[in-house]
């Protein structure tokens, strides 16, 4: 029932990304040989394109003019720019009722047309399977669901070697994961009692790509990019066993993880200071950050320990590849949005990987995503109305072993139970927006909030 048309606007990267666009698609058309915004516009208008959509706004690469020169009937905004065009000549931005509440309309230029759920999307189903299935390592009588994983599209191998028990945790209601009669969902993760903690120690001392595991091989969840660079870029789904430990990423093993994997511009100096009550409201707990850029850790640093708070409470890693960052999201407790500018696609990522996100909306569209997510997942909870409330919900899942742990079950089951990461659903619902701006031009209808 529509028929798509991809124009690209960037010459071929040679990545994976886009030879499967470039090959799946319909059409596919490369407007980065065709300079000239006339011609590209003529070209745009000779396909007979009834809805062009723009997802680069105002990023680099972008050529806004073509949709100045009104190539189609209906021009919508949409994913790849977090806010309104400001222009005339773009008629709708796609986004959802939580983002754009129609009361904060008057931000847009554009009508506002609501998705179903979120008007966010990841594919995170599809390039990243093997993080749906983990193995919980078992040591000294004691099993973290965070502390060392192994993560693999098949771990039968594996599992063939040994002894495997079965641990299940009872999730926190929800709308997408509890049981038909209303009873509370669970979740459960196999367990293996493993010599794993010599290896690790060895592959983190010697840098050590792969190594073997009751002669299973296990690959060093932090060398990805040595070995088969597509995966771990994401282009590709990893094959082997791979392994996850806080320790190869200076993480203790008992403490609280609080993460934000976000670029540290995002940081404001209020957003810090709520971090770091959080922090003290949590005695045993860490924060993991990004040196993102690294000459912001010092300026992180500082601040800190002008409000009393020791240095080694701040934890910093480099910037990952795709798939370990993804991943390694898993390690973590819980994840601290930044209100100012939401996590995006980090949102997604860090969902992905089962950590719950604790964020607070403000007015603009780039603060309220995380929200939108959130309440798709079915999660509406860990979306805090003040900064006090912030605090409270980030400082009692630190603070209640047994909350955090049914908080965690309910996103791990949330991610394939609710629509968040449902590419399919999503496509059903912005189809039937189409068909609605499509509709109310057909029968010459003003362009209006849909």
């Amino acid at each position: 029932q529509v028929e798509i048309f991809c124009y690209s606007l960037s010459p071929d990267d040679g990545t994976t990304f886009r030879n499967k666009i470039a090959s799946e698609a319909e059409h596919f058309i490369d407007l980065s040989q065709v300079p000239c915004n006339g011609k590209a516009a003529d070209r745009i208008y000779a396909d007979g394109i009834q809805i062009l959509v723009n997802m680069n706004g105002y990023t680099k690469g972008a050529r806004n003019e073509l949709f100045a020169l009104r190539p189609a009937p209906i021009q919508v905004m949409w994913l790849g720019y977090p806010g309104t065009s400001g222009a005339s000549f773009m008629d709708y931005i796609l986004t959802d009722k939580i983002t754009s509440p129609v009361e904060l309309a008057d931000q847009y230029s554009e009508k506002l047309a609501f998705m179903a759920d979120t008007f966010f999307i990841g594919d995170h189903q599809q390039m990243f399977p093997h993080n749906k299935n983990k193995i919980l390592i078992e040591i000294n009588g004691k099993v973290s669901d965070n502390n060392i994983i192994l993560n693999g599209i098949d771990l039968d191998a594996l599992k063939r070697t040994g002894d495997v028990k079965r641990v299940t945790y009872e999730a926190e209601n929800g709308e997408y994961t509890d049981e038909a009669d209303g009873s509370p969902g669970t979740v459960s993760f196999d367990v293996m009692d493993l010599p794993v903690q010599s290896i690790i120690q060895t592959m983190i001392q010697t840098g050590l790509s792969h190594s073997m595991i009751n002669d299973v091989v296990v690959q060093n969840g932090v060398t990805t990019n040595q070995t088969n660079n597509k995966a771990a870029t994401g282009e590709e789904i990893p094959q082997n066993i791979i392994i996850s430990a806080r320790c190869q990423y200076g993480l203790p093993e008992d403490s609280i993880v609080y993460c934000n994997f976000n670029q540290l511009y995002k940081i404001d100096p209020a957003t810090l200071d709520m971090w770091i009550e959080i922090l003290k409201n949590v005695p045993n707990s860490v924060l993991w950050l990004l040196r993102f850029p690294a000459v912001g850790e010092a300026n992180v640093v500082k601040r800190a320990a002008a409000s009393g708070l020791p240095a080694e409470r701040i934890v910093f890693s480099h910037v990952a590849p795709k798939e370990e960052h993804v991943r390694r999201g898993q390690l973590a407790d819980v994840c601290l949005d930044t209100p100012l500018c939401n996590g995006h696609t980090t949102g997604m990522d860090v969902l992905w990987a089962g950590t719950p996100m604790v964020t607070l909306p403000g007015e603009t569209l780039a603060s309220r995503v995380a929200s939108s997510q959130l309440h798709t997942l079915g999660c509406p909870e860990l979306v805090a109305n003040t900064r006090d409330d912030y605090v409270k919900i980030a400082s009692k899942l630190g603070n209640d072993a047994d909350y955090l742990r049914r908080v965690r079950a309910k996103v791990w089951k949330g991610r394939t139970s609710s629509p968040l990461f449902s590419c399919r659903h999503y496509a059903n619902n912005m189809e039937k927006l189409f068909k609605e701006m499509w509709r109310k031009y057909e029968n010459g209808e003003e362009v209006d909030h849909i």
